[in-house]
C-alpha cells in the first residue's frame, strides 16, 4: 500500500440521484477529486470523482458509474485511494499519514517507547496513537514538533518528548 496514499472515504449516499456523500482526508479537502481516477482499497475498482459542492460532514460528489440512491449506499465505507505519484511533493516537515504507521517510537533518551497505530485529527491537531512497547492500552501523542522534533522515515524511528507523566515510567517507585 506505500504507493497508494488513502484520499477519503465514502460515508453513504447523498440524495436520489446517485450522488455520493464523501469525507476528505487531504489538506486542501475539496482538492480530492483533482487526483484523477481513485481506487477502492483493494485497487479492484477505480472511480471518475467529482465534487459537486459541500455538504454537512465533507461534500457531495458523483462517481462515474454511479446512478441510483441504492448504488451510492451499497459504496458506504469504501475508503478512496490514489497513487502516492500523481500526489504533490511535501514539504520536509509534513508527512502522509500512512508514512507514519507502524514507525517506532523512541524518546530523547534512545529508549523505545511504542510504535504508531494510528494517526488521528479530531479538529484541532494530529494526535499519533502509539501503542506502548510493554503492552498496554494505547496512548495518544500530540503529534506537534515540540512533542516530536524528529520524524525520519527512512530509519523507521520517530524521536518523541512526550509531557511528563503521559506514559507510566516503569521504574518509577
Amino acid at each position: 500500500m506505500a504507493d497508494r496514499i488513502c484520499l477519503g472515504a465514502i460515508t453513504g449516499s447523498f440524495g436520489v440521484r446517485g450522488e455520493v456523500r464523501v469525507k476528505s482526508f487531504c489538506a486542501d479537502p475539496a482538492a480530492m477529486g483533482d487526483y484523477g481516477p481513485l481506487a477502492s482499497e483493494d485497487g479492484k475498482e477505480t472511480y471518475k470523482i467529482a465534487i459537486t459542492r459541500p455538504v454537512k460532514g465533507g461534500f457531495a460528489a458523483k462517481l462515474g458509474g454511479v446512478t441510483t440512491k441504492e448504488a451510492a449506499d451499497a459504496l458506504r465505507g469504501v475508503r478512496l485511494y490514489a497513487d502516492r505519484d500523481v500526489l504533490p511533493a511535501l514539504p520536509d516537515d509534513e508527512y502522509y499519514h500512512t508514512d507514519l504507521m507502524g514507525l517506532i517510537v523512541l524518546d530523547t533518551g534512545g529508549a523505545e517507547i511504542g510504535k504508531v497505530h494510528a494517526v488521528l485529527n479530531h479538529g484541532a491537531s494530529d494526535l499519533l496513537e502509539i501503542r506502548p512497547t510493554g503492552g498496554g492500552e494505547t496512548v495518544l501523542l500530540p503529534f506537534t514538533l515540540e512533542v516530536v522534533p524528529t520524524v525520519d522515515l527512512s530509519a523507521g524511528k520517530i524521536i518523541a518528548d512526550p509531557p511528563q507523566g503521559l506514559f507510566e515510567d516503569e521504574d518509577a517507585e
